[in-house]
């Protein structure tokens, strides 16, 4: 069970388990966005216990909460109007202390003919400890206009604003007769289908502004963010943007899948999604039959901080990783820092003793970031990898095939791959059985190579013609004798249904077929049992066998290829 202690990551299982397992205070805030209990279609969940059972459940992973939660830790917990009041009851019961109900009200809310329609959801605030706790109320990002900002330019006004109140407000702005504009409020959309933040796998999430105000407050850079029904990865994705350590436990398969991805998306210091105060960045909507105008409630004013702390925050990793690099990359340029497992676990190491907030994967995505952005240039690589590409020649067709394993699998890009530890050892681990005996740093390099021959050999391809093969050759342990020494192109195809599985070029066909299809490879070919290889020899350089191999690839697609390197 101690792969459920390593933080920034989400991990399928059931959230009681999974909480028993972690050492007792070992987090500093929880969110949770239970199961309502209204017959919601999960994935795995039923939603539909009955009330016991329900409440059972819910007083037994409450309690699981205060045990990991560090003692002066905070518990933010979100529901519905059917078990509001029974789950601040039993999160009283175990111990926590309630410091605020905060309500946020929303305005397009499903439509109800025979009740009123919901408009508000419930936010309760806890804390394990009355008189200790973490709340971030003078920090400049947790600060909001004020009514004398916002509506009456008083010179008076506090420039730093003022604490929200415990009303979190949709469109305030569009509710003249209900809420006036001085009322300074909590105001997040709801995310809606439209939303650019909308995950898409998920029905029920929360903002990721709203998610920002709690994160904030009630937590400190690098401390650790929990969720126990991760869902759409909502919190764990703002906490990493935020500089937190976070950890999530979801029970769907589908859905720790998706949030990976997600997470695997967003860096440290990104900024969140949607407006941080909408009152004074969002128009009231256009009354009905005036088309294409919107009304204007409010002057439009800057909010009093902007986002100073996040900047500030970016800033310090910023300097921090630049501090990791110039001391750890020995000469090479950024590439050979990510992908070789020696040089990185350096670098991650000096990112370590900096107390630099992230991971590993965070570090390296951000470093990328920073080459883009011109901020490494002091650092021209003054060493070369000497890895050449004749080199690669023995297991590149390995490196392509794990990588569009890897994509298949969900994994947007081969940066998203190599940047996360975790998922280049996966990557090894896949090409290792394709071709074995090279290193991690190996098969990584070839990959980078691929990718970056990738445009030219697809913009040549278009211009080529199809190729007439010469041969048609059986593949079995012995079928490399009839093959020729020569440069050329190849297909693999499974001869029962004629499916195409890979194409290839080598300066030496009947050796590049002899080591992917030797005796340490041939487990991986056996589920298609009879293969064939067609193949073309020529005598054209590298540059334009690449092409042949991408021209193949375009008219037979086949299975194991990437077929589009260029956007991978």
């Amino acid at each position: 069970m101690d792969v459920l202690q390593r933080f920034n990551t989400i991990r399928r299982c059931d959230c009681i388990e999974g909480m028993n397992a972690l050492p007792a205070g070992s987090v500093n805030l929880a969110f949770a966005d239970p199961p309502f209990n209204i017959g919601y279609e999960y994935d795995v969940y039923n939603d539909k216990q009955t009330r016991d059972a329900y409440l059972d459940w819910s007083s037994r992973w409450i309690a699981a909460v205060h045990r990991v939660l560090a003692d002066d830790g905070s518990f933010w917990l979100a529901i519905g109007d059917e078990y509001a009041a029974e789950l601040k009851l039993a999160s009283q019961a175990v111990g926590f202390h309630p410091r605020s109900w905060v309500i946020w009200y929303y305005t397009f809310g499903v439509n109800c003919k025979q009740k009123f329609s919901r408009s508000h959801a419930h936010l309760f605030y806890f804390v394990k400890d009355p008189k200790r706790f973490t709340f971030r109320g003078d920090e400049l990002e947790n600060r909001i206009p004020s009514a004398r900002q916002l509506v009456y330019a008083d010179l008076r006004a506090n420039p730093n604003g003022r604490l929200p109140d415990d009303t979190w407000v949709l469109r305030p702005q569009d509710l003249a007769d209900c809420f006036t504009p001085d009322e300074d409020t909590w105001y997040f959309p709801r995310v809606a289908g439209t939303f650019k933040e909308r995950a898409g796998f998920h029905g029920c999430q929360m903002p990721e502004q709203l998610l920002g105000r709690i994160i904030r407050l009630c937590s400190a850079p690098n401390e650790v963010v929990f969720d126990p029904f991760s869902g759409s990865a909502t919190t764990v994705a703002v906490a990493k943007k935020l500089g937190r350590r976070y950890l999530a436990f979801d029970l769907s398969e589908d859905y720790v899948e998706r949030g990976t991805a997600r997470l695997n998306r967003v860096c440290v210091g990104d900024p969140l999604e949607g407006a941080a105060e909408p009152t004074i960045s969002a128009p009231a909507t256009a009354a009905p039959g005036v088309k294409g105008k919107r009304l204007q409630t409010t002057k439009r004013i800057d909010p009093p901080v902007a986002d100073a702390a996040l900047r500030t925050q970016a800033k310090v990793l910023h300097d921090g990783l630049l501090d990791a690099f110039r001391a750890t990359h020995d000469g090479y340029s950024l590439d050979r820092v990510i992908i070789d497992p020696e040089l990185n676990g350096q670098l991650a190491d000096r990112c370590r003793q900096l107390g630099l907030p992230g991971e590993p994967r965070s570090w390296n995505r951000t470093l990328f970031g920073m080459r883009k952005a011109g901020l490494l240039v002091e650092f021209p690589a003054r060493r070369r990898t000497e890895i050449r590409r004749e080199d690669c020649e023995n297991f590149l067709f390995a490196s392509e095939i794990a990588w569009r394993d890897m994509i298949k699998a969900g994994h947007e890009s081969l940066d998203s791959i190599l940047c996360d530890p975790f998922l280049a050892a996966e990557f090894d681990e896949i090409a290792r059985k394709w071709a074995p005996g090279f290193t991690s740093l190996q098969y990584r390099w070839a990959a980078m190579r691929l990718r970056k021959s990738a445009k030219l050999g697809r913009s040549r391809a278009k211009l080529l013609m199809d190729v007439q093969f010469n041969k048609e050759v059986p593949l079995d342990l012995t079928s490399s004798n009839k093959l020729p020494e020569e440069s050329g192109v190849y297909v693999v195809v499974a001869r029962s249904n004629r499916e195409a599985l890979y194409a290839g070029e080598s300066s030496n066909l009947r050796q590049r077929l002899h080591l992917q299809f030797g005796i340490e490879t041939r487990p991986q070919w056996k589920k298609w049992k009879s293969l064939t290889a067609h193949y073309f020899r020529t005598t054209c350089d590298y540059a334009d066998r690449l092409a042949y191999q991408y021209r193949m690839i375009m008219k037979h697609q086949p299975l194991l290829n990437l077929p589009d390197q260029s956007n991978a």
